[in-house]
């Protein structure tokens, strides 16, 4: 009987949250496609969601706040965002993990190169941290965000920021702009 009891314990410890529908707590969003890894379509309707900065401009090295932020009471379970320059599809730049909701994420051999949901709670509201590289273009902040497993969104970009270092520089660093004088 207590055999019996061990194998129901556990066959409703694994099994009745997914025939039930409760929402997966390891739901992950790939890092190139920013698709969520199980069969559904991305809603083709607005987001309910925003991605607001700090700053319209960066300087290598520089901290910029970034909120990904719910409008009304629309809440999310899941998201993925990275920083991608303008026509880009690798992320750029690193994320300081500051917010409990958030983990880090490892694209493309770069650690902290994403930021994603570190739990399945409902939240409004997530603000991370993220660190200029150098040598970067025009860029955006692109994200998915999941509601529950019937409703995501892919794509969603911030305003664009632009580098204040953004004259041509050669390979030694220096700028390509030429001096002229008048005599």
């Amino acid at each position: 009987m207590r055999r019996h009891s061990c194998f129901v314990f556990l066959f409703c410890g694994i099994f009745l949250p997914g025939i039930l529908g409760f929402p997966q707590t390891n739901t992950s969003i790939d890092c190139d496609s920013l698709l969520p890894n199980y069969e559904a379509e991305p809603q083709t309707s607005a987001p309910p969601y925003i991605i607001a900065v700090s700053f319209d401009n960066f300087e290598p090295g520089n901290e910029v706040q970034v909120t990904l932020e719910a409008l009304g009471d629309a809440g999310f379970k899941g998201f993925n965002l990275q920083a991608r320059e303008i026509d880009g599809d690798v992320p750029v730049g690193t994320f300081k993990i500051t917010d409990p909701n958030t983990k880090g994420l490892e694209c493309h051999n770069m650690t902290n190169s994403a930021v994603s949901h570190a739990n399945s709670d409902v939240k409004q509201k997530v603000t991370t941290t993220w660190i200029a590289p150098h040598d970067v273009r025009e860029l955006q902040f692109i994200a998915t965000v999941v509601q529950n497993l019937e409703n995501f969104w892919v794509g969603i970009q911030s305003k664009t920021l632009t580098p204040t270092h953004s004259e041509s520089v050669n390979a030694t660093g220096k700028s390509k702009r030429k001096v002229c004088f008048s005599v």
